[in-house]
């Protein structure tokens, strides 16, 4: 590793192969706490190439534990995090009203590393226990329309690295990689972003990959669709920014989305707008990135249509007993 980080430190990148066989490293526990420390903050100082980010995608895609899901088209619902803005779990949710509407989801997602309530730590407050075999993950999907698959049971570099990830408390390069590496496969993604950078690496690597993708970017800094702003929306056919008052009705602000204090906090608010009792902010994000999600499969006519798709997921129950019956 020393070798490794004097070269990164005089301002080189490396190779997709290069970048590979380190995260292979990682994944079998070559280096210690402090050289893993020091390789991640390099890519604190300076963006990550394409080249960089592949060769780490290649590396996670191979040691991670496949999903064979019998070959159902599904699909994830993931923000990259790293935004700093603290929002309650509006990608999870999102997932749950979208299995409502009989859609597949295998939600890939992890404890937060830089917010106080991941996908992974909301799920596992409401009764939610991680598994890997695929028997029980295809009974789940098969019963429910949703699996949830916590990312370090699938990848050993992962979870090598997560206490590192949670003392630095700041967004790193395994935040651009989890949506890339979700072990199902999935036919469809929305992907929330940080920042346009990566809305743009994104686009370039997912225009390879055989998926129907949305990536979305709240111009104010969010990952996902908030209705503070505009977001910048990009799919497989182009890109656009379309108005909080086209995507949600109207404007909100940032303190009607605040996702508490701590994962109870969190797993409050969850249930809360499940059962119908959200603010009308909380419902309109919900229900804008969920029609976001729908409208990416293609399955169905314009964007109004997947947002009454929504709404009737979330009004009619069918949301809350797709988490009743996966937790239950």
């Amino acid at each position: 590793m020393k070798k490794i980080l004097n070269y990164l430190f005089e301002h080189k990148s490396l190779s997709r192969d290069e970048a590979k066989e380190v995260l292979l490293n990682i994944s079998r526990g070559v280096y210690n706490e402090s050289e893993l420390a020091s390789f991640i903050t390099v890519y604190l100082m300076r963006s990550i190439t394409i080249a960089e980010l592949q060769g780490f995608r290649d590396a996670l895609l191979e040691l991670c534990v496949a999903v064979n899901l019998d070959g159902l088209e599904v699909m994830d619902i993931v923000g990259t995090g790293g935004d700093g803005k603290n929002t309650f779990n509006i990608s999870t949710l999102s997932c749950f009203i979208v299995a409502g509407t009989g859609n597949k989801v295998a939600k890939h997602g992890n404890y937060g590393a830089t917010s106080i309530s991941g996908s992974s730590n909301v799920m596992e407050q409401l009764g939610y226990k991680f598994k890997n075999d695929t028997s029980s993950l295809q009974r789940e999907i098969n019963e429910t329309n949703i699996c949830f698959l916590h990312a370090p049971l699938f990848h050993p570099a992962l979870k090598a690295v997560g206490a590192i990830r949670k003392n630095l408390g700041v967004r790193t390069f395994f935040n651009m990689l989890g949506p890339m590496v979700n072990p199902a496969f999935p036919k469809y993604q929305l992907v929330g972003v940080y920042n346009l950078e990566m809305a743009r690496i994104y686009n370039y690597l997912l225009q390879d990959a055989k998926s129907n993708f949305t990536i979305i970017h709240g111009l104010d800094g969010y990952d996902e669709i908030s209705l503070t702003g505009d977001t910048k929306v990009i799919t497989n056919k182009g890109e656009q920014i379309l108005s909080a008052e086209t995507l949600g009705k109207r404007t909100v602000s940032a303190s009607d989305i605040y996702g508490g204090d701590t994962a109870e906090d969190a797993a409050t608010i969850f249930v809360s707008i499940l059962k119908g009792n959200g603010t009308w902010a909380q419902n309109a994000v919900v229900l804008a990135n969920s029609a976001m999600a729908l409208s990416c499969t293609c399955k169905y006519g314009d964007y109004d249509e997947c947002y009454q798709l929504a709404v009737e997921s979330l009004e009619s129950g069918k949301a809350l007993r797709v988490l009743e019956k996966l937790c239950g």
